[in-house]
Parts: C-alpha cells; structure tokens; sequence
C-alpha cells in the first residue's frame, strides 16, 4: 500500500518512480509538509544540484546533538540526493569561531560554510567580510535558493538580520537557557510544609532572585539529604576557562536587571553593559555612560559567586561548562537557574536518576526568576541560535552548492524531524505542528516555552557587540579571578570595564566605520547614574522578598 501511495504521488509530482524519494520520505517523518510537498521539494533540490555534482564541500558546526544529525544523517543523504559531497566537521564552539575568524582575516577558503553563533552578528555586518543572504537569495544565488524556504516561517530572524534589514545569517537551530528544577522534590507535602515554616511563603517556582536564593539554602543547608543522598540547591561553575565567559555573557547581567528596556537588547544600554549612540558603541564603564561596573553588574557577580559557593557542590567551583553540564542528571541537585534546553535530548534518557519508571522527567523547565534591578520589556535571558553563514572570500560556486547543503538541513522536509532529534527549533510551523504539541509531557515545558511569544524575551548577543571574539575573552579572564581566586567583586568588575572600554577604542581603530566605536568622554559617574535608565543607582535593598508561582501559574505567562 505505502509503495503504491507513493509511486501515485511521484507521478503527480511530474517524476519516474518514487522510490527514488523513499529513503529520505522514511527519514524525514513527521514533516509539517505532506508527502506530495516533500516530493517537490526533494526533486527541486536534485534538479538544482546538477550544476554541482561530483564537487565536494566542507562544513563545520559546534558540536551539539543537532549538528551529529547532520552530519551522520543528512549529509550522506543530500549526498545521495544531489551528488555533492558534504565534509560535516564537528568541533568545539571555541575552535569554530577560531576558524571562522581566520578564514575572513586571511582570506583562505578553509570551509565553504559556517554554521555561526548569531553572537557575531555584530562584528558580521561591520566587517562587510559575510555574504549578504538577502541579496545573495535575489541575485548570485537565485538559481539555488529554494521556492519554499519561506523565511518569515523562521522564528529567530530578529537574531541573523542586520541593522538595515537584511538577512546574514539563515537560522539552524536555537535553544533558551531556561529555570530548571526537580518538581518531583518541590511537590513533596513535607518539604513544602518545611520550607514555608522556615520562609513563610509556599515552595514552588522562584519569581526573584530572593526566592531562588531562599530554596538554594534550604536544599543545601536544611534539607540536606534526600533519599540517603547529599543534595544541593543550586548548580554552576567557576573554573577560570573560556567557557566561564559564555556563563556571564549569555545574558547573565540582564537576568540580574542591569541594562535597559528594549528587545532583543537594551537600549541604548545591552546586558554587556555596552552603551550605544545609534549604531556605535560609545563605552561600558559607567563613566562613559555603561553599566558593566554598575551596582547591578556587581549585584549579579555577587549572587553568582556566593551561590557558586554556598550552595553548589563544592566541586563546581573547579569546573568548566562541560563538566558542569552533566551534573544534574546524577540527582543531586534541586534546582538550576540557568541550564541550557539543548541538554533537553540527554536529559531524557528513560535510565537516568531525573527520569521516571516511564522515562518521562522528574524536572520541569520555567521561566527564569529576575533580579532585583529587573524591569517589565527588558529580556529574560539568552538563546543561542546557531546560523549557516557565508564568507565572500569562498569561491562563488562552492558558495551556491554550500547554499544548497545548508538549505536542505533547514527546509520544511527535512526540519520537523530534526527538531524532534534535537529538540532545537527553528520554525514556526514545526513548533505549533502537532507531533511537537505531542511531546509536551516528556519535555518538560520546552513545548510551551517554544509554542509561547516568551521566546521573544530570550535572544542572544546583540548588534552592538562589535567583535565577539576579542570582546568575549575579556569576560573569562575577570569574572575568573573572582569564582576560582576569591578577589572582590567591585574592583574586579571596575577593572573588567575599564579593559572593555580600550577593547572598544582598540577595535574602532583597527576598522573605522559609520558603526565603528568611539569612546565618548569620560565623566563622573554619579552624572550618568541620575540619569533614567541603565546604568542604574543602588537600590537600599537588594533583597525584596522571595516570590513564588506554582508551575501552572508560571506557564500561563508563556501564552501567547
């Protein structure tokens, strides 16, 4: 029956025999497409291929559970399709960037196309190094740009687009940092009379930062054991690696409140501190009128590195983001407040101590609880979004046949299955399809999250990051002294801003533009603070009380 439905569809399609198309219909299922739909697609990619058979190109992407699919699934099968070979390297986040940056000061062809950290969107459009997509869709490569990409279908576009409205980088796949916590735990009548005695509100999702803090103490300091385990109520880590800076930047300060309303990114003021005039950095140091040593920027590294070391395991504080990133699923930990959802896939795994006997969670994922200095339109947190990007220096055809591979990863055919895969969405019609809707129980709340407009409040570095990689590092190297070496918190982040600051006067020498940075005079501090907005004054309490929702009010505030 199946071989004689889709031999029917083929010949509608206008082609030979379907069995042309079944291995991948078998594999790409579900789809958000019909068969006929993904027929079509597939013969246009085979009949666009031509030009390019025989050619071999390279890819390289982080190394995320997404990208394995990838590279083990669909390059042999776009292979199969096309005739073009696809080298799908997966490596390290670091090593990426690495290349890539390489590649566009050099000039060297070393891969033919990118999958990207929206992060760098700043210093893409003003190195004018990256191929401009919309422009590339309308003109070079028309001839291999899909009729049924439908780009507005793509949900993180506000992340890849340029300050004048064009595309530079077509999304791939995104995931939130989110709230993570055992609901098993917070559901258990004796730990909830327990804690509201010692805290006099009920356990349950933390709104605030104080709530966070209040069950983190109460987990490692009163409940202590759990089922003949030790138990902590709070999970990080502070070695002092590259991989400590991706803690802070990813949107650690704008959780704590430190810049301005406005999204994806504060305005003039970024959760990098990182004022803005126009499109020009202008400082981060409150005495250009930044916030990156404001009292909100050392609020958040004082919760930071007191949380790290009174409540996490006493191991964290040597650990890097990898090492980190596996520690929950041991079961010793009660709650997360930052914890990427692209562990979601190895997290669920039917044999670990954070599953059921069903295999479904014993943890849910929530809105993240704000700090004291957060207010209403400023983002709640980072999402990564990963983007398949071009460099001008790549000859023009390997460009176009590159262009197909990263086409083909993220058509309607193909992008559904991989999303339940990876669990990393990227399209509006994938995550309001029913086979996403069907998975809701055994997520978590990563189908709510993603079927909700709250997934607006959660967007990666900005447009006034002007060079991701020279600015990243400065972040590691300070925060480090703090959460590995124990110095003060103050003048550590006023030593951090001062550095951002000649990090910025230092790159808008080396690439002067229109949206290059220029310091602006330095003034007394105390100026910019009675100023409205970021950078903000020190509020008398830092502390207000600790608020908490049960996860079915919480949810509510993610409906669209």
């Amino acid at each position: 029956m199946l071989r004689g439905s889709l031999w029917v569809l083929y010949w509608l399609a206008g082609c030979c025999w379907a069995e042309d198309f079944s291995p991948w219909l078998e594999e790409f299922q579900p789809s958000s497409l019909s068969q006929q739909q993904q027929i079509e697609e597939l013969n246009w990619f085979k009949q666009a291929a031509q030009p390019y058979q025989g050619m071999t190109i390279r890819a390289i992407s982080e190394r995320i559970n997404t990208h394995w699919y990838e590279a083990t699934v669909i390059a042999p099968l776009f292979y199969q399709l096309t005739g073009i070979k696809v080298i799908h390297e997966i490596s390290g986040e670091d090593d990426v960037v690495k290349k890539l940056q390489s590649q566009m000061e050099l000039g060297t062809n070393y891969y033919d196309i990118y999958v990207s950290d929206s992060d760098l969107i700043g210093g893409h459009f003003r190195s004018r190094k990256i191929v401009n997509l919309s422009q590339f869709m309308q003109h070079q490569g028309k001839a291999v740009t899909l009729p049924t990409l439908d780009i507005q279908d793509f949900i993180g576009l506000a992340f890849t687009t340029d300050p004048y409205g064009d595309l530079l980088q077509l999304p791939d796949q995104q995931f939130a940092n989110l709230y993570w916590y055992r609901q098993d735990w917070f559901e258990r009548p004796g730990l909830k009379q327990q804690f509201e005695a010692i805290f006099g509100y009920p356990l349950a999702v933390p709104v605030n930062w104080s709530a966070y803090e209040d069950i983190a103490e109460f987990f490692t300091e009163h409940v202590k054991e759990i089922d003949g385990q030790k138990v902590y109520g709070h999970m990080d880590y502070g070695k002092r690696d590259p991989s400590l800076g991706w803690r802070i930047s990813d949107a650690w300060l704008s959780m704590a409140g430190m810049g301005d309303v406005g999204l994806p990114n504060g305005v003039p003021v970024d959760e990098w501190g990182i004022r803005r005039h126009g499109c020009r950095p202008v400082g981060a140091s409150m005495r250009r009128g930044g916030a990156l040593d404001s009292p909100a920027a050392i609020y958040a590294i004082q919760k930071y590195v007191d949380w790290l070391k009174r409540y996490a395991p006493p191991e964290a504080q040597k650990m890097t983001f990898s090492q980190a990133g596996a520690e929950i699923a041991k079961g010793h930990i009660a709650q997360q407040i930052f914890w990427y959802t692209a562990f979601i896939a190895d997290l669920s795994l039917p044999d670990l101590a954070v599953t059921d006997e069903n295999g479904l969670p014993l943890w849910r994922v929530a809105p993240s609880p704000r700090g004291a200095y957060w207010q209403p339109g400023m983002k709640s947190g980072y999402q990564d979004v990963g983007a398949w990007t071009l460099v001008k220096s790549t000859p023009l055809k390997r460009q176009q046949a590159a262009w197909l591979y990263a086409q083909f990863n993220v058509a309607k055919t193909v992008s559904l299955r991989k999303t339940m895969v990876g669990l990393t969405p990227i399209r509006q019609s994938d995550v309001s399809s029913a086979a996403f809707s069907q998975r809701s129980q055994e997520l978590g709340g990563l189908v709510e999250f993603y079927q909700s407009n709250a997934r607006n409040e959660w967007t990666p570095t900005g447009l006034n990051v002007p060079n991701y990689p020279a600015l990243s590092s400065l972040w590691w190297q300070y925060i480090g002294r703090a959460s590995d070496h124990g110095e003060a918190v103050p003048q550590i982040m006023k030593e951090l801003a001062q550095s951002m600051d000649l990090a910025l006067a230092k790159i808008g020498k080396e690439s002067p533009g229109p949206c290059s940075p220029k310091l602006i005079s330095a003034q007394q501090a105390e100026l910019w603070l009675a100023h409205p907005g970021s950078p903000k004054p020190k509020l008398e309490n830092e502390k207000p009380p600790g608020k908490t929702l049960n996860y079915s009010e919480l949810l509510k505030q993610w409906q669209p």
